[in-house]
């Protein structure tokens, strides 16, 4: 899809004008609402015409034998791939018995908007019918921030010209149809229609579907309640029924022209695997009796609140670049919702706005995503981690079943069992482990939640240091590898001292040591003596990180420099993505990148490369890395802007904030990618902000993008909030409450005082080198371009 399909700039909204079916699927995903626990697609009210239908409760999947042409030890028996609950957003509507459908009689007017202060989509229609009975219908719905379990939908009709009879059908559907998922045949007829029925109940207007899933277990309680008000002054009639499949509410009026009918219709959602249904119908039920009390102004404005309170810190300012300004709050804004209410459960890698990786979450979860939260929501932080370490037993079990130490955490899940079938690129990419390791030391430095850090932090440290402890070898010579692993790059498998892999590990049991002699009752607790936090320093000092002299750079894993390169020049522009047109064998032998991963460790490991190590490297890898992955481009923006090639740097911040809107990947119709988007904040904050994660504290570079006159960002440090605001003169830091905090400006240490804003110059940047080059056919596209109005 090209730039412009969505209309405008509005700093606050994303907004849609008509109806194109080849692009349905994609505006659904675009449009999707969710709190982190329920999401909705973004599909339109009457269901039809639909690109992809999605109603998806977190956590929830049907499980699925995984089919091999060859068996082996270790692998997953089973697979899981989230399924669609019974769709509660259906509604309805005949007009003189006339179904109200854009593909039939004539639509005047179809505008959408997504309001990314209010947390809404709206939807404005005005249609005749084939029969010349014209109506204004104008839609509403939110997914709430409030109350977790709840959706709903304010739908309005209104007669335009001439008496017409509506009736509305509000429904609750389970087992929608969907299009083919899976090509065995086993899997297709279990994920087809995975439902089935518990019980219907209906009291008064309010209905409830439940229903179980056939393999997984899990049960599902959807109820839906509406209150139904007009102009007109007969009151409607309105009746409801039940059946196993489906709930209807239908709603019978009479309008005149200029009268209208108003429908709230609130539904909630329950599931569990273990709870009964008794418990969760009734737990459904109350969460629509209470929202039915507030009514539909409580749930907006409460909507707004919650995101008030986000925005206040995690709102981006770029003065000077309208669209770029538009598409990081739209990025941010999907962050939050796909976390904010998750509780205690993970942010799968399409969040709940689409069925892409079949609901699975991954390693960049806790390496892209998680960072944003810390820093913006890190109440939406603890509770992923906490989920995280709610999966350690199955951790512990991985490893047990791969001879290894410590836990293991399944590169892609939904409840914590490894789901991936392909173990070059999964099992051994041990480096998932690292990347919770991470999350949780860099969580605990931002909010010092030392709670959190005693009752799940050190026990995640200490298992996953013990994993690399025994993943591990010594060289005659006393240094440590890590041999048959695969890093971030998809590109190169099972290679040895893969250094960004190294790089975390160290750290890793770095942090471990010291979390363990911080807390040392804890860590007897749990087993943990001196001699093992000593091997853990020993291990971590010993490791081994692989360069090459010859070339002044270190290679992605030992020997990767020595390899043939790609052949760039003879691969055409149709050949990518490379992995859809060549053989992994192929790509596994040469020097070219996927993603970010050599690059990616020049962020993460930081203090660990010099500024003439960094440039260098950047420039090697930037030749060799193709971006076949959304991951890569924030973190090569990141770097662009550390070495001076700011140009580089909003090229690649651009590609990855326009990457859904844009649907440059060509498949967001699956959902959109929730990591790259996280990835535009720590683009603008860690790239253009110059901002780094240190033990000793946080230190700022700002730098402005090309084109951009101000930029400003906020993020919290032990419960306060500091705010960031630069131009090409001057930084100034503002610390909105709590104790002193020191920062580094440059070279300059800075101590901020609650209430006391701090202005420093900005120096003028260094001139950059040469502008690296990228593979033939994948420089970045200009942000001239991706930007433009």
């Amino acid at each position: 899809m090209t730039a412009g399909r969505f209309l405008g700039t509005d700093p606050w909204a994303i907004e849609a004008e008509g109806v194109d079916e080849s692009v349905l699927a994609h505006e659904e995903s675009v449009f999707g609402l969710s709190n982190g626990h329920v999401g909705w697609r973004g599909n339109l009210d009457e269901g039809d015409p639909r690109g992809l239908s999605g109603s998806y409760l977190n956590g929830v999947f049907e499980e699925h034998p995984m089919p091999y042409a060859e068996d082996g030890y270790g692998y997953p028996d089973t697979g899981q791939s989230v399924i669609n609950v019974p769709n509660g957003q259906l509604i309805r509507l005949l007009v003189d018995d006339e179904p109200f459908d854009i593909r039939r009689g004539t639509v005047h007017t179809h505008t959408r908007r997504l309001d990314l202060r209010d947390g809404t989509l709206g939807r404005r229609v005005e249609w005749t019918s084939p029969t010349g009975r014209g109506v204004r219908i104008a839609s509403t719905r939110l997914v709430s921030l409030a109350h977790r379990s709840v959706a709903a939908v304010r739908y309005v009709v209104e007669a335009v010209d001439h008496p017409v009879e509506l009736t509305i059908l509000s429904e609750v559907l389970a087992n929608e149809p969907v299009p083919v998922v899976h090509e065995d045949p086993r899997v297709e007829d279990l994920l087809t229609e995975p439902w089935r029925p518990v019980e219907a109940d209906v009291l008064g207007t309010a209905a409830t579907l439940m229903h179980r899933t056939r393999e997984s277990g899990q049960v599902v309680a959807v109820s839906m309640d509406h209150v139904a008000t007009t102009t007109a002054s007969a009151a409607p009639s309105v009746t409801t029924v039940a059946r196993e499949q489906l709930a209807r509410t239908t709603i019978r009026m009479r309008l005149s022209p200029g009268e209208s009918i108003e429908i709230v219709k609130i539904v909630g959602h329950e599931w569990s695997a273990s709870s009964p249904p008794s418990s969760l119908r009734d737990r459904a039920e109350a969460a629509v009796a209470d929202a039915l009390r507030g009514g539909w102004d409580d749930l907006v404005a409460r909507q707004r609140a919650r995101l008030d309170d986000y925005w206040g810190c995690a709102d981006v300012e770029i003065d000077g670049l309208p669209r770029l300004q538009q598409a990081l709050r739209f990025a941010l804004f999907q962050v939050f919702q796909a976390s904010d209410r998750a509780e205690l459960r993970s942010v799968p890698g399409k969040g709940l706005t689409g069925s892409g990786y079949q609901g699975h979450t991954f390693w960049d979860f806790e390496a892209f995503v998680l960072p944003v939260l810390t820093s913006t929501a890190p109440h939406a932080a603890e509770q992923a981690l906490r989920w995280r370490h709610s999966t350690l037993d199955r951790a512990r079990e991985r490893a047990r079943l791969l001879h290894l130490d410590g836990a293991a955490f399944a590169w892609r899940t939904i409840d914590g069992r490894e789901s991936s079938g392909y173990w070059p690129a999964s099992t051994a990419a041990f480096h998932i482990n690292a990347a919770v390791a991470g999350a949780v030391l860099h969580y605990v430095r931002a909010t010092g939640d030392t709670v959190f850090e005693r009752e799940a932090g050190l026990e995640m440290l200490a298992e996953t240091a013990r994993l690399w402890c025994a993943l591990g070898r010594w060289d005659a010579t006393g240094a440590f590898h890590i041999d048959g692993v695969t890093g971030p790059d998809e590109y190169s498998a099972i290679v040895n001292d893969n250094v960004y892999t190294n790089l975390m590990a160290r750290a890793n049991l770095r942090g471990a040591a010291a979390t363990a002699r911080k807390h040392a009752d804890v860590a007897r607790a749990l087993g943990i003596d001196d001699d093992e936090i000593g091997r853990w320093e020993s291990t971590a000092a010993a490791m081994h990180i692989p360069y090459d002299d010859a070339r002044g750079v270190h290679p992605q894993s030992a020997g990767f420099t020595d390899l043939e390169r790609w052949d760039f020049d003879s691969t055409g522009a149709d050949q990518y993505l490379l992995h859809d047109h060549f053989p992994y064998f192929q790509l596994y032998r040469k020097q070219v990148i996927k993603q970010a991963d050599l690059v990616l460790a020049l962020y993460f490991a930081h203090e660990e490369f010099t500024p003439e190590q960094k440039e260098r490297a950047f420039a090697y890898y930037e030749a060799l890395t193709v971006r076949d992955s959304s991951l890569s481009a924030s973190v090569q923006s990141i770097i662009a802007a550390e070495v001076g090639h700011l140009d580089l740097a909003l090229d690649y911040l651009a590609e990855v904030a326009t990457i859904d809107l844009d649907d440059l990947h060509g498949n967001t119709e699956e959902g959109l990618h929730i990591a790259a988007l996280a990835g535009t904040w720590s683009a603008v904050t860690a790239g253009f902000g110059g901002m780094r994660d240190t033990d000793s504290g946080l230190s700022f570079r700002p730098r402005l993008p090309p084109g951009a006159t101000r930029l400003a960002f906020g993020i919290r440090i032990h419960g306060c909030t500091l705010h960031v605001e630069t131009t090409s003169a001057s930084t100034t830091y503002r610390l909105v409450s709590g104790a002193a905090v020191r920062i580094q400006h440059f070279d300059e240490e800075v101590v901020l005082e609650p209430g006391q804003p701090v202005t420093r110059d900005t120096p003028p940047a260094e001139p950059s080198g040469p502008r690296p080059t990228q593979p033939r056919w994948r420089e970045p596209r200009p942000a001239a371009e991706a930007l433009a109005v």
